[in-house]
């Protein structure tokens, strides 16, 4: 069994960036930043962070480019991809990423629109509805948890 599957937590480093494919399908470009923290042998503390550059299309793209902006905590679930072309100077270049499946947006500040910090990108659930929450009636997705009880038995293994 194979499995591609990430998750991260962090902060946007800059805004999303929003463009057309020819199909008309819309895609989504930022870089996510994650910090580690830890004590070295000598007990001092020593951070890390990696920046994670994040790729969302369709519908997500779109929620991303209106409610995510620079220094917004988010989760991302995804997928990671390897990409490489060839540079306008003859050069191969690569480009590791991530293609997003789901995103969650982080806590609201004061200034946000009520219910866009529970606003989800898995767009395509059949559990997606919209309410008009704020004052210029602009419609903003909200989840809905499914309230159907689990069977034990039901469970595989």
């Amino acid at each position: 069994m194979n499995l591609n599957k990430i998750f991260i937590v962090g902060n946007l480093t800059r805004d999303p960036e929003i463009r057309s494919l020819p199909s008309g399908q819309n895609v989504a470009n930022f870089a996510v930043a994650t910090n580690r923290i830890w004590n070295d042998k000598n007990g001092q503390k020593q951070q890390d962070t990696q920046f994670h550059n994040v790729v969302v299309f369709g519908r997500m793209a779109d929620t991303c480019g209106k409610y995510l902006n620079k220094g917004k905590l988010v989760l991302v679930e995804g997928r990671i991809q390897n990409r490489s072309w060839d540079a306008q100077d003859g050069t191969k270049k690569y480009r590791t990423e991530i293609v997003a499946e789901a995103i969650q947006l982080g806590p609201r500040t004061g200034h946000e629109p009520a219910g866009a910090a529970m606003a989800s990108s898995r767009d395509i659930s059949p559990n997606t509805k919209t309410q008009n929450q704020t004052k210029d009636k602009e419609d903003i997705p909200i989840i809905e948890q499914d309230t159907e009880e689990v069977d034990i038995s039901d469970i595989p293994f």
